[in-house]
């Protein structure tokens, strides 16, 4: 089996790291990877010729060239799901630390250390309304962005008795089919967030959703909501949260994205980015991260890649070499493959193709060797991105 050199960007969780088999050399100090295993750090893919694949413990791919790794047939994974029970878990404390005004009390309570302690019971008992809040039961909540963290955050909100709306401007069936029946899907942002009174955004960021959060969404929500950030700090246009605080007809701001226009303002509670800062999280994004990054370059199988479409296949024993073929998503792209491997004389045993409308990706199972030959004529058309040719036999001696 081939060799793969893997550079290794923050600390990943070496309960992932020990998934990885010994064809697999990791290396934070290697120049010339193969792989990437990155959660925080930028991924320009121009710096790394030889790069085929990035994998990110981590479900944003913000910090990572996506659109030129595309074009450059680079393969880029992110771990869906696998830190979404971190998020929920700190998205309904946070929102309960707000509307029971949590953080208030417990700093009353630090300021009478040195009270009387024969007095200090009285003063408590005397003084405790001043913190009454309200519960969450009841409320309406309303959940932008339906992925597996907004999924578990709405259906967490129906188990706390709450009326949840949802909305995701391009949802994916899988996970609308997790969704409690009690979550009322809407059919327009208006429709998730103008009665709510905590909306929570869910998304990731894109060109799309860069200050999805403006002037213009905040008017959509009623007067005395809250706004819940636990997605990408740049969703929201902070001017226009702030602003709109300072008019009292947002009630509040809970994000895990403090900047220094945020963090000393009175009707913001921030935590420092903490979303999915859980041992469990990492282990899960690391697990995931690595057997999406090894399934790839051992056998060019794709799972949740975020620009390729995803496509598994399992070689048969007879197989001998694999090909893996990605072209821009033109007609006419199999037959000319198909056309090319045929001229050479090689039986094609298995073909399977898959599109994203964008890239179309293709693994061609043959029983025998490909010259290189081969893969340079398939090379020759403009609308072929890249080309791999992965040996089997070895593996199975």
């Amino acid at each position: 089996m081939a060799v793969f050199r893997i550079k290794m960007m923050n600390a990943i969780s070496p309960e992932g790291l020990g998934l990885l088999a010994d064809n697999f050399q990791i290396s934070a100090g290697e120049q010339a990877p193969q792989g990437i295993l990155v959660r925080s750090a930028r991924v320009d893919v121009d710096d790394y010729p030889s790069l085929l694949a990035v994998a990110r413990a981590g479900s944003g791919i913000n910090t990572i060239t996506v659109d030129k790794a595309t074009e450059k047939g680079i393969c880029v994974f992110n771990t869906p799901g696998a830190n979404a029970n971190a998020v929920v878990d700190l998205v309904f404390p946070m929102i309960g630390v707000w509307m029971r005004h949590i953080f208030q009390g417990i700093e009353f309570c630090r300021s009478l250390v040195d009270y009387d302690p024969d007095q200090l019971s009285a003063e408590v008992e005397r003084r405790k309304s001043a913190f009454r809040g309200v519960e969450i039961a009841g409320k309406t909540l309303g959940v932008v962005g339906l992925g597996q963290i907004g999924v578990r955050l709405a259906n967490g909100g129906v188990h706390r008795q709450m009326k949840v709306k949802g909305f995701d401007p391009m949802p994916g069936l899988d996970n609308i089919h997790q969704l409690l029946p009690e979550v009322d899907i809407a059919r327009t942002l208006k429709g998730a967030v103008g009665d709510a009174d905590i909306v929570s955004l869910h998304l990731p960021l894109t060109p799309g959703t860069k200050h999805l959060v403006n002037a213009d969404f905040l008017r959509k929500m009623k007067k005395g909501a809250i706004l819940v950030n636990y997605a990408r700090g740049p969703i929201v246009d902070e001017q226009a949260v702030i602003e709109t605080l300072n008019s009292d007809y947002l009630a509040g701001y809970i994000t895990d994205f403090p900047t220094a226009a945020t963090i000393g303002h009175p009707k913001v509670l921030t935590t420092p980015h903490l979303g999915a800062s859980t041992s469990e999280s990492e282990e899960n994004c690391a697990r995931m991260a690595v057997r999406e990054l090894s399934a790839y370059l051992d056998y060019g199988n794709v799972a949740n890649s975020v620009n390729f479409p995803n496509i598994e296949s399992t070689p048969s024993a007879k197989v001998h070499s694999r090909l893996i073929v990605i072209n821009r998503d033109v007609p006419g792209m199999i037959a000319f493959a198909t056309n090319v491997i045929s001229g050479y004389g090689i039986n094609i045993a298995s073909y399977l193709n898959e599109s994203n409308g964008r890239i179309g990706y293709n693994i061609i199972d043959v029983e025998s060797d490909i010259p290189a030959g081969l893969l340079q004529d398939i090379e020759k058309d403009g609308n072929v991105i890249r080309t791999r040719l992965i040996r089997l036999v070895e593996e199975r001696g």
